[in-house]
């Protein structure tokens, strides 16, 4: 996967990247993708196809919970590669499974994005408003989404793991979302993950853990 430059996303990072409200901070980033292998795509890539095909002789029809349907398709296990490449590249410290990683997709609606986007980044909003003439931050969002991705012929998938393991979870974490719009004719996806912390939980951390000062005495007191 290519990472691609945008200005607009540029402005938007800057502005959602640590957005401070007191008790929580909204983190938000919009990242873009050409679906081109690069670096260790192409052997990461065969490597989730042989996953979903062994799942797929391994899976029995009477298993109502298996994905095997789509996965039957090939270019939905194209489609599903290209969105756990776009995992990988935003999170490269977390090992995905396209198989698991499939479970936990559901494709939306732009509909849906915006009533989640309203209810969740609301507070964000009105501090998008307060700063810039330039429309809402949504419009401004869409627009930057729709230079890229060409929103009309996208599909939107949201990622929402179990949250034992969400590697979008982070301490202190409120609530947390994925969002992954492909374009198949365009052969891109851009993602855009925001998620919401608690500062008191990140306070109260700091307060409950040692000062450097205080571990030396604990040492100095101990027989070596």
């Amino acid at each position: 996967m290519k990472f691609l430059e945008y200005t607009n996303l540029d402005s938007l990072n800057m502005f959602m990247g640590d957005l401070n409200l007191g008790e929580r901070t909204i983190k938000g980033c919009l990242e873009a993708y050409s679906c081109k292998h690069a670096g260790t795509d192409k052997r990461l890539s065969l490597s989730l196809e042989n996953e979903m095909l062994d799942y797929l002789g391994k899976s029995s029809d009477t298993d109502s919970s298996s994905p095997v349907d789509l996965l039957l398709s090939r270019s939905s296990r194209k489609a599903l590669i290209y969105l756990v490449l776009t995992l990988y590249q935003m999170y490269p410290d977390y090992d995905f499974s396209a198989v698991k990683a499939h479970q936990f997709f559901s494709e939306e609606s732009w509909d849906t994005f915006k009533q989640i986007f309203n209810n969740y980044m609301s507070e964000a909003s009105k501090e998008w408003a307060e700063r810039n003439e330039d429309g809402s931050l949504l419009e401004v969002i869409y627009k930057a989404l729709d230079e890229v991705v060409k929103l009309a012929e996208c599909e939107i998938y949201v990622y929402n793991p179990n949250p034992n393991a969400d590697p979008f979870l982070e301490e202190g974490a409120i609530w947390s979302f994925c969002f992954l719009f492909y374009n198949r004719k365009l052969k891109r996806v851009a993602g855009f993950r925001f998620c919401c912390t608690s500062n008191l939980a990140s306070d109260a951390f700091l307060a409950d853990s040692p000062l450097y000062g205080e571990d030396e005495e604990i040492f100095d007191d101990m027989d070596m």
